[in-house]
């Protein structure tokens, strides 16, 4: 799929963020509408915190709408985009964000655990595609299609296999509609977005947990993206920035990506058994 060689211009868009509410979410909507000047909706299936920050952005001028939207229902996310078109028009840029976080070791994680975060991090961004892709390919125009996957989408992990699983799965299917995307339209990027550490809440909101072998890994988070994070605000800069050049992989910490996705070819062209460094596993995001 080519695009256009010029750099996309963001002012005026209309960009649809899920999980806008909070973290990386929440820092990419103010980034949008605040510093790009772009038509912004925010969703969220956490009313009122997305109400405060729609309040919020609305008093600094900028022009938002917030949508209350579980991303796991696909009728809500038709009902989003509905409404999207209906306030806005033709949408610029969506950013299928929304995630949730589960630690654990795998068998002792509830069935209802597991069916939420895979509803929220792998049937969320389908949904999205399901409920936008169609319409932006009818416009015509240059827009795109941004997927949260992670660093965790190209290595391994222990007590964060449903997250792991759940972001290996964004990513694959973010490089098949890359391929499907290049059969239909060249005016529709789609981009697999992989954050490294950022300073957000994900774990820290996280119950406390009885195992100490789970306790401990997120003790590690919360303090690993405390010191070596970098905060969402330079993460928004950066993620638009390559989206706006054209990229596929758009990455918060590109060496950091790089040298992931070298250690995983290499275990799996060498077929080796599965093998990690405690220090760069405690660095997913």
């Amino acid at each position: 799929m080519s695009v256009s060689a010029s750099n996309l211009s963001w002012q005026d868009g209309v960009a649809v963020i899920t999980g806008a509410a909070s973290g990386i979410g929440e820092a990419l909507a103010r980034h949008a509408a605040c510093e790009l000047g772009m038509k912004v909706v925010l969703a969220d299936i956490a009313e009122q915190p997305l109400q405060k920050l729609a309040a919020a952005l609305g008093k600094q001028g900028c022009e938002v709408l917030a949508v209350p939207t579980d991303v796991a229902n696909a009728a809500s996310m038709t009902a989003l985009a509905e409404t999207t078109r209906s306030h806005f028009g033709d949408v610029t840029l969506l950013v299928n964000n929304a995630g949730i976080e589960v630690l654990g070791f795998s068998w002792e994680i509830p069935a209802a655990q597991w069916d939420k975060i895979l509803s929220v991090n792998i049937h969320g961004v389908v949904n999205g595609v399901k409920a936008f892709a169609g319409a932006m390919v009818d416009t015509g125009k240059r827009c795109v299609i941004a997927n949260m996957s992670s660093i965790a989408g190209i290595s391994i992990a222990p007590i964060q296999a449903s997250y792991v699983m759940s972001k290996h799965a964004v990513l694959a299917f973010t490089e098949c509609l890359y391929l499907e995307m290049a059969m239909k339209s060249a005016a529709v990027q789609v981009s697999a977005v992989l954050p490294g550490p950022v300073k957000t809440n994900i774990f820290a909101t996280l119950k406390q947990y009885d195992d100490p072998i789970v306790a401990g890994h997120h003790q590690a988070m919360v303090e690993l993206l405390e010191s070596n994070g970098i905060t969402p605000q330079a993460a928004a800069r950066t993620i638009f920035e390559q989206l706006a050049s054209g990229q596929f992989w758009v990455s918060t910490h590109p060496e950091m990506t790089a040298m992931m996705a070298k250690q995983r070819a290499a275990n799996l062209s060498s077929l080796a058994k599965p093998s990690i460094d405690m220090d760069s596993a405690v660095n997913l995001d």
